[in-house]
C-alpha cells in the first residue's frame, strides 16, 4: 500500500493500468484529449505490478485496472471517471489538481 501512496503522491493524475486492457486505452485517451499528461504505470510492464495490484484490490478495486488517482486521491475506474466526465465534473477536477489548464 505504501508503494502506491509513493507512486501517486505529488502527481496530478495518475493512472494504472495493463498494456492489454482496452478500457484503461479509453480512459487515457479521454485524459489525453483533455491535454493531460497522466503517469501511467502499466502493471504487466513494471516490477513489482502484482504487488501493486493487490494492494489496489485492497482499496476495492475489482477489476484491478484502470485504477485512476486524481490529485493523490482515488478516483475509481472507467466508470468514476466517465461518470465524473458525464457530469462535467471531470474537467474541474482535472483544473483542481494542475492536471490542466482553464
Amino acid at each position: 500500500m505504501e508503494r502506491v501512496t509513493e507512486m501517486v503522491s505529488g502527481r496530478p493524475v495518475v493512472i494504472f493500468s495493463k498494456t492489454s486492457c482496452c478500457i484503461s486505452h479509453t480512459v487515457k485517451s479521454l485524459l489525453h484529449d483533455f491535454g493531460v499528461n497522466p503517469v501511467v504505470y502499466e502493471l504487466d510492464e513494471v516490477p513489482g505490478g502484482r504487488e501493486i495490484e493487490t494492494a489496489l484490490a485492497m482499496l476495492g478495486r475489482n477489476p484491478v485496472v484502470p485504477a485512476v488517482f486524481i490529485g493523490g486521491e482515488l478516483v475509481g475506474g472507467a466508470n468514476e471517471v466517465m461518470s465524473l466526465h458525464l457530469q462535467r465534473n471531470l474537467r474541474p477536477m482535472l483544473t483542481r489538481a494542475g492536471a490542466m489548464w482553464v
